[in-house]
């Protein structure tokens, strides 16, 4: 099968991040059993009881290799822009793939399925891994089950095999992407008529706590120390968001939430800023829940896995993303990039497509890398 109809097999399974995974994630490890990798597989539930799953294989022996990562869940597609052909019911239209996931990112993970079942069986000299997670979208719940649980994740680390996050950079070398950062403020009061006293407002011991994530806003859009010159924005992006939840003006709100969702970069601590709105949290006596704080992505891009992944792509230069992915979590890997098929300004879209192009040059671009990592030349 080539990545067109393996792409359009995956894209079929509404693998919303809201809904459970298990089906198309089964769909992608017949295809690693049929390419004869040794499967392992991980189920669990999400905080809201859906059952999730993540599959890794292994394909070949010895240590080195190469590693390859990516994720079935995809965003919700409402609205879609085709009345007449839903969002998983993939069709091609003019050179390009339509239907949620086909550029993030079922496309890619069918490029690789192509890319390994195009290569000489009798030359595997070192392993390919493949690692497919859930909740990708959504706070990589399948990235930190795989960093909790899986045997082949942790040989991974043992060996420091250098991996390839397969999200849609249109085939360019990514050296580096943004952190993942995000807490939770809660202000509790209680619910009344707001015409008389029995009622206690929760805005009010959210509003000093709102005057320093603003304070923490200005000061980060122009302090150096929080910028980086090679991404683009390059600052954190500390973004606000406030909600009360009443359903009526004449309500006193019995519950204030704050969220705060940023992006850091290399060499910043994130914990300095999370420690510091938590200190305000405590002053101002609301609840503080952190949700993830995930350092940068980073790979010196003068190291030689850059160098050597830039010749098989025939570039010059890796650069950065802003966006963020799994590799938040796989921070015992030092070799990590990010190469796939597809363009992220597509991805999430509410046409949602991947060019035939990008499926074809991804598989060749995933074939070279595999045949130099994990195979010997032909004689």
């Amino acid at each position: 099968m080539n990545a067109l109809s393996i792409a359009s097999e995956l894209v079929a399974y509404p693998s919303v991040s809201r809904s459970s995974n298990v089906e198309v994630t089964r769909a992608v490890a017949r295809h690693l059993e049929q390419l004869g990798f040794a499967l392992e597989w991980l189920e669990y539930d999400d905080e809201q009881g859906v059952r999730k799953a993540c599959v890794l294989g292994k394909k070949g022996e010895g240590t080195g290799g190469l590693a390859w990562f990516g994720h079935t869940d995809v965003v919700p597609a409402d609205p879609w822009f085709d009345p007449a052909h839903g969002p998983f019911e993939p069709r091609v239209v003019a050179g390009r793939l339509y239907g949620r996931g086909s550029c993030d990112m079922k496309g890619p993970i069918a490029c690789l399925l192509a890319a390994a079942a195009q290569l000489p069986a009798d030359r595997w000299t070192s392993p390919l891994y493949f690692v497919c997670t859930a909740d990708e979208e959504i706070g990589y719940g399948g990235a930190r089950t795989v960093v909790a649980k899986s045997r082949l994740y942790r040989e991974l680390v043992a060996h420091q095999t250098p991996g390839i996050i397969g999200e849609p950079t249109r085939l360019q070398v990514i050296h580096s992407h943004k952190g993942s950062c995000g807490f939770q403020a809660v202000s509790h009061g209680r619910a009344a008529h707001s015409s008389t006293r029995e009622g206690l407002n929760a805005n009010l011991a959210m509003i000093p706590f709102l005057a320093e994530m603003k304070a923490i806003h200005d000061e980060v859009a122009h302090d150096p120390a929080w910028q980086h010159p090679d991404f683009d924005p390059p600052t954190i992006c500390w973004n606000i968001g406030i909600n009360d939840h009443t359903p009526a003006v004449n309500i006193t709100p019995p519950q204030s939430i704050c969220t705060v969702y940023f992006r850091s970069m290399p060499g910043q601590d994130p914990h300095r800023l999370v420690n510091r709105a938590r200190a305000a949290a405590e002053r101002c006596g609301i609840e503080f829940q952190e949700k993830t704080v995930a350092s940068a992505l980073y790979t010196d891009p003068n190291s030689p896995f850059v160098q050597t992944v830039l010749g098989l792509a025939r570039q010059q230069r890796s650069g950065t993303v802003s966006f963020g992915t799994d590799g938040v979590m796989f921070g015992e890997l030092r070799q990590l990039l990010v190469l796939g098929p597809g363009n992220i300004a597509q991805a999430h879209t509410h046409d949602e497509f991947i060019e035939l192009e990008q499926l074809e040059a991804g598989t060749e671009l995933y074939r070279r890398l595999i045949a130099h990592y994990c195979q010997s030349p032909a004689r």
